[in-house]
């Protein structure tokens, strides 16, 4: 079994962008990202910490905007707007889910494509689903497309089952699957024999949200797992969609959480950001 480790998938995306960021900086010009955080709950800070170190590592700077917990619908739509109209900011990421008495609908859609680096708004989930691939995807479904490709994974071709469905990564890593020319089944916890449909791909992508929620008995031998996964299990400890235990004896490939997925979700913000620095 071949461990599937994010942190050499991230190093090389930073190295990768260091000469550009350099040649950015002898010219004054550093690339900025404003993160918009409503309140301060503790996995949302635990991903800024996280975030703030890569991108100040690569010499890039991070704007924090927090916000009350209280904040009106009107005064958290300036905030955005007044970021992304901001010549100095690349890119804007928004910590959701939002508290119930704001929507994040209109912020998002409000933000301009080149600066939703996070790829959440209409304009850049429509470039994800028509295939045009001019604009930037939801960070972690490229994340995914990152890790197998860096770990030579192959994906043209190949079975995949995706399990889970949402915008964030189910529905999206299924687009750029297909883009990369990968035979691809949308499975969700509802699905009629799901352990089927897993036991049938060559690559299966855990995104479901569901701590450990597939087992050994959902895995063959010669298949890569790529679990998205983020819970806490019983213990309290950090686990993914998939049982890593028992399913990590089976399977060829197969990606840790934590040290999997989420590492490269940071590099693919930075790639963003700095992409759009070169445009400034």
């Amino acid at each position: 079994m071949t461990e599937l480790l994010g942190k050499p998938v991230a190093d090389a995306i930073t190295a990768e962008l260091a000469p550009a960021v350099e040649a950015m900086k002898a010219k004054g010009v550093i690339p900025t990202l404003a993160v918009i955080r409503v309140g301060a709950r503790e996995d949302d800070l635990a991903y800024e910490r996280g975030l703030t170190k890569r991108l100040e590592n690569a010499s890039c700077a991070v704007r924090k905007i927090e916000l009350p917990e209280d904040v009106s619908q009107e005064e958290l739509d300036r905030t955005v707007a007044a970021a992304d109209a901001d010549p100095e900011i690349d890119g804007i990421l928004m910590f959701r889910p939002l508290p119930k008495s704001l929507t994040d609908k209109n912020v998002l859609d409000s933000i301009s494509a080149l600066k939703d680096v996070d790829g959440m708004g209409k304009a850049n989930m429509a470039d994800i689903f028509s295939g045009a691939g001019e604009g930037h995807a939801p960070c972690t479904a490229q994340a995914v497309i990152e890790m197998l490709k860096f770990h030579g994974i192959e994906i043209k071709g190949k079975k995949v089952t995706v399990v889970g469905r949402s915008l964030v990564i189910g529905k999206p890593v299924s687009m750029l699957l297909l883009k990369d020319n990968a035979t691809v089944k949308i499975c969700h916890t509802r699905t009629e024999d799901l352990k089927a449909e897993c036991l049938w791909a060559d690559i299966v992508v855990a995104c479901a949200g569901k701590a450990k929620m597939l087992d050994a008995s959902y895995f063959r031998e010669g298949q890569t797992v790529i679990d998205v996964g983020m819970n806490v299990d019983e213990e309290g400890k950090l686990c993914g969609d998939v049982d890593f235990e028992n399913v990590s004896k089976i399977v060829d490939a197969i990606t840790p959480v934590p040290r999997g997925v989420g590492s490269v979700t940071t590099s693919v913000l930075l790639r963003a950001v700095v992409r759009n620095a070169e445009l400034r």
